[in-house]
């Protein structure tokens, strides 16, 4: 094994590991501290919106190569409102289901998005991917009429409208050639300016009557590890593996985010959850481009 490639299996091993803790930070702040949703937001974009601005400072908002759709993705699928939703969802849902939900549906969301938006044709292991990808959902969200009346299922649906929100940054950032810590800085210091002050001027005594302690543990894993140091450590990880080595390493993030969830919540997912997960996981290798030399296929439209 090279060293280039160990630098860089370790790099990404490493983002993943951050983006799987997140979902478990996230529902530790809601379940052990006094802290909830909005609070969290606070706390990501206030610290990553301070440490990204430089950034913005130097590149400005892309307005000219974004155009305001593309800006408007990039703040709503990379900023507060993204992490609004899936704080809310783990309210209602576990963490397997949130990192299997959200990562899942990503792939297939953009996959579709790009299809439609950048024209971009399908592979037959991508399009395999994304019916293991919904088949692998359907055994966590389950079918009958009780699974979809339950309070999971509202979680639910908030993991993939996050998904999808995700997914139109995602397809925003490609057609623009956005590269690096630039479209994360503008949905951060977006955030920064037009959710920090309002969260403050309604609800800034919560933070000053929380533990000091929860902000600094809370304030560094959402706004600098996952915000800032996970990405740095993914560019240099597909620098090293190539886009489709490393999403094979991302594919895992699910099976990951499960276990640390047992590690660190004791939340023990379902046998049908791990069921789902496995088909997930699967399905967002897949689709992610692992086998990128398949056949493609001409996209509807």
């Amino acid at each position: 094994m090279s060293s280039r490639f160990a630098l860089g299996a370790l790099c990404i091993v490493g983002t993943v590991t951050i983006w799987a803790g997140w979902y478990v930070a996230i529902r530790f702040g809601l379940t052990a501290t006094s802290l909830d949703v909005q609070d969290l937001a606070a706390l990501r974009f206030g610290v990553a919106g301070l440490l990204l601005l430089p950034v913005v400072w130097q590149r400005g908002f892309a307005l000219d190569r974004l155009g305001w759709p593309g800006l408007l993705s990039i703040v709503l699928g990379g900023g507060a409102p993204f992490a609004l939703l899936v704080g809310a969802g783990l309210v209602y849902a576990p963490v397997s289901h949130a990192s299997a939900l959200t990562q899942g549906m990503v792939p297939l969301a953009v996959g579709l998005l790009a299809a439609i938006v950048l024209k971009e044709r399908l592979t037959a292991p991508k399009l395999l991917g994304f019916a293991l990808i919904v088949a692998g959902a359907l055994a966590i969200a389950g079918v009958t009429l009780a699974a979809l009346a339950s309070r999971e299922s509202i979680g639910h649906a908030l993991f993939v409208g996050a998904a999808v929100l995700w997914a139109a940054y995602t397809v925003a950032l490609r057609k623009a050639h956005l590269e690096g810590l630039h479209a994360p800085a503008i949905a951060a210091v977006a955030s920064l300016v037009l959710y920090v002050p309002i969260y403050l001027v309604f609800r800034g005594d919560r933070l000053l009557a929380a533990p000091l302690s929860d902000l600094v543990v809370q304030g560094v894993y959402q706004g600098v590890l996952t915000a800032v140091v996970s990405l740095v450590l993914y560019s240099l990880g597909v620098a090293r593996l190539g886009a489709s080595s490393a999403g094979a390493f991302v594919a895992f993030g699910p099976v990951i985010a499960a276990l640390l969830a047992i590690a660190v919540l004791g939340e023990w997912p379902k046998l049908s959850d791990w069921i789902g997960i496995v088909v997930i996981t699967l399905g967002v290798a897949l689709a992610s481009g692992v086998f990128p030399k398949s056949r493609p296929l001409t996209a509807p439209g």
